[in-house]
């Protein structure tokens, strides 16, 4: 039978054990390597090609989200899955864009987890559910933001930075009740009650803008 080859790399030693004893019984998974550092995490890329690494972002020092980048470089071949407590959006979209294949939120079964390690083996990606919903918000989010006119566009710029409506107009060269008119369309299509919502809903669009791909539907 085929194995995959696996490594994991956390800096808490009794999370890390209970993971690698938990996929070490796994009849189809062969646990080759564990460290604790993000250096270490480059050293076991360099010495055994593991087909996956499980990997936490956050490390004394930090270097998580880098050592994504490294272990590609030393292991091309090896897919790289974070393994974390963080639940941002954001720590999401820049984990992919540095190659990542899965982000597994922590506290997650076994089961799921050999799941997970088993979609990325065979070139998928994977993104635990909790923050599956989180994407699903933010492609609606960029669908509703694409609905808007270039000059809309223009306008909620400004407005995500708090200028008021006086200065967006001077800024753009408009009239005040223009920039209402304009707000007021925005608001519509954006589905929200006032600009404050508006700008938010600006800001998550563009936080994950490009990043998330329909290959996270495969999980």
């Amino acid at each position: 039978m085929n194995t995959i080859t696996i490594a994991a790399v956390d800096d808490h030693p009794l999370f890390l054990e209970g993971v690698s004893q938990g996929l070490s019984q796994i009849e189809d998974f062969t646990f080759v390597a564990s460290g604790e550092s993000a250096e270490e995490a480059v050293a076991i890329a360099m010495k055994h090609r593991p087909e996956v690494m499980l990997l936490d972002i956050a490390f004394p020092g930090g270097g998580g989200l880098e050592a994504i980048e490294a272990v590609r470089v030393c292991s091309p071949s090896t897919k790289v899955i974070m393994l974390t407590a963080c639940e941002e959006i954001e720590a999401l979209v820049s984990a992919l864009r540095r190659g990542a294949a899965g982000y597994v939120v922590k506290g997650v079964g076994l089961r799921d987890l050999a799941r997970a390690i088993r979609h990325v083996s065979s070139g998928e990606r994977y993104v635990s559910s909790s923050l599956a919903a989180s994407v699903s918000s933010a492609r609606e989010n960029r669908s509703q933001i694409r609905s808007l006119t270039p000059r809309e566009i223009d306008i909620m710029r400004l407005v995500s930075e708090g200028w008021p409506n006086k200065v967006i107009a001077a800024r753009l060269g408009l009239q005040e009740k223009t920039v209402k008119h304009h707000m007021t369309s925005v608001l519509r299509k954006l589905g929200v009650a006032n600009r404050t919502e508006a700008a938010l809903r600006w800001r998550a669009a563009s936080a994950s803008s490009g990043a998330v791909s329909s290959d996270l539907d495969r999980r």
